[in-house]
């Protein structure tokens, strides 16, 4: 099965240690790839949920679509409701268009170098069960990665080499999960 990954800088595998955008050498696509999944990672950093005005992703060949936004859009100001209606209208244009969508909320920020405001914590903290019930509404799948123990960095946001490891591991669980139902 082939997978297109749509995301940000955490699908991306951005290193944030390094001060030129530089990426991990396995960030988790890369360790999907591994375990048998033919992956394309279509992850870039900075990404926010696109605006209406944006097309989605395209199509590609592949089989079932990830996407995991959400983090960007709370770091520059949305609230975790307005950060889920963003992604609601996403959805719904991308849904006639990918028979197979895995909607996947990422971790909680914790505080760090980006994150300095309780309300990032507390936003970051909602969006999973927002982001639960808009895949109920819509029809697609869910996973909440903020229950896979993801490490993240001294930022607060990014994902440590090791949180790359535990958030492949987890997702090729609930890959697994869901095609079997396909």
């Amino acid at each position: 099965m082939r997978i297109l990954c749509f995301g940000d800088s955490n699908t991306y595998g951005f290193d944030p240690r390094s001060f030129s955008g530089s990426r991990y050498p396995a960030p988790w696509p890369a360790l999907l790839a591994e375990n048998g999944w033919e992956v394309e990672n279509a992850g870039m950093n900075g990404r926010t949920i696109p605006a209406a005005a944006c097309l989605p992703p395209p199509r590609s060949d592949a089989d079932l679509l990830v996407v995991m936004l959400g983090s960007n859009d709370l770091l520059q100001g949305c609230s975790a409701p307005e950060t889920a209606a963003r992604m609601e209208a996403f959805l719904s244009r991308l849904c006639p268009v990918w028979r197979h969508i895995l909607l996947v909320a990422p971790p909680p920020m914790q505080r760090g170098e980006w994150v300095t405001q309780a309300r990032l914590l507390s936003d970051s903290a909602a969006l999973p069960a927002l982001y639960r019930d808009l895949a109920q509404r819509l029809g697609v799948a869910f996973a909440d990665a903020g229950a896979w123990g993801v490490a993240l960095c001294f930022d607060g946001v990014h994902f440590t080499e090791d949180g790359h490891r535990t958030f492949a591991r987890e997702l090729d669980l609930a890959l697994r999960s869901i095609t079997e139902a396909i």
